[in-house]
């Protein structure tokens, strides 16, 4: 069996073209595609063939960020059957390693990920009409969502990941900084996690309309001054207890600090290179600077916060187009003004 998938040969060099179908073993599943977001991983893939050392080396399928259909089963197959409709989760950890064994799935040592060419031969994506899965990798999704929502299950992992990096949220206020599909997705994840106050920031008013949209109780468009340097947000040394950064700006980094009480959390979602850090803020403020990477056990809340309508994805989904059409589609994505999340459908 063959089907028809979005190859990526070189930047800017993205062809549909036939790949085969696995075999299914007794634990896998045969999915069928019906949806897949364009994440900023496959845009930096498709404008620039790569991002950082990381680079294309040989036709990779892109996508990661996908849901779908179930069309048949393996023997030992329990957990889901033909015609559930899944949300499908993108990492494959060894769980053999010392990560997978203390439960930190996120760090594993040898983790496939679909459409990354971090390691060769590279780990091919999930463009594509149909799919051979590990029956762990499906998450049912039940009737009420649609397929597009469903496939917003990995970028709402991440948001998720990074809120329970911050501790409890209950009555907190909470700056999101940055508030493209993932900054959106942790205003969401936030307010469902307790938080008091949700104050957005971006440079663009069409990112804080969708900000608004999912639940920011503020927005401020830091184009234009005074941005966060506000009295209300830096008197009595800061007005945040949790800054969830989601730029990887070094600038934006810096002007958070001021806005941050003390003792109060810096979650870094954001992904950067070096950038200067004042440690001078850092230390006498005592504030806790944490990473966040990926996901795992939140890929299964995730899928059940959309399946029961808990957390609303349907706002950051502003365009969807056929996959014979993913070069426009990832022209359209690349333009930040104007989309928060293209989609395609299979």
């Amino acid at each position: 069996m063959e089907a028809k998938a979005c190859v990526l040969h070189s930047a800017k060099d993205l062809r549909i073209e036939n790949v085969p179908v696995a075999e299914m073993r007794d634990d896998q599943v045969l999915v069928r595609i019906g949806a897949g977001g364009i994440c900023g991983s496959d845009l930096h893939y498709y404008l620039d063939g790569g991002f950082g050392v990381v680079r294309v080396k040989e036709p990779m399928i892109l996508g990661h960020e996908v849901a779908g259909t179930v069309e048949a089963v393996g023997a030992g197959v329990t957990r889901v059957g033909p015609g559930d409709r899944i949300a499908l989760n993108p990492s494959r950890p060894c769980g053999k390693c010392k990560f997978c064994q203390a439960g930190e799935q996120q760090h594993c040592l040898d983790m496939w990920f679909y459409g990354s060419a971090m390691r060769t031969p590279h780990s091919q994506g999930a463009f594509r009409e149909r799919i051979v899965v590990g029956d762990f990798q499906c998450e049912p999704v039940g009737d009420t969502v649609s397929i597009g929502e469903a496939a917003c299950c990995e970028p709402l992992s991440v948001a998720l990941h990074a809120v329970q990096q911050a501790g409890s949220l209950m009555g907190k206020r909470v700056l999101v900084t940055g508030s493209g599909p993932i900054g959106a997705l942790v205003i969401a994840s936030a307010r469902y996690a307790g938080a008091l106050e949700v104050v957005a920031t971006d440079l663009h008013g069409a990112a804080l309309k969708k900000a608004a949209e999912m639940g920011a109780t503020r927005t401020v468009d830091v184009s234009q001054p005074p941005g966060l340097a506000t009295g209300e947000f830096t008197a009595e040394k800061g007005y945040f207890d949790v800054v969830i950064e989601c730029t990887g700006v070094g600038a934006v980094i810096k002007s958070v600090l001021p806005v941050l009480r003390p003792r109060g959390a810096l979650i870094q979602v954001g992904v950067t290179g070096d950038v200067p850090i004042p440690i001078d803020v850092l230390g006498p403020k005592e504030i806790r600077f944490v990473g966040s990477s990926r996901f795992h056990r939140e890929y299964a809340l995730a899928a059940r916060l959309l399946k029961e309508g808990r957390i609303d994805v349907k706002p950051i989904i502003t365009a969807t187009l056929p996959f014979e059409r993913a070069v426009e589609a990832f022209q359209m994505a690349a333009d930040r003004k104007a989309h928060m999340k293209v989609q395609l459908s299979f």
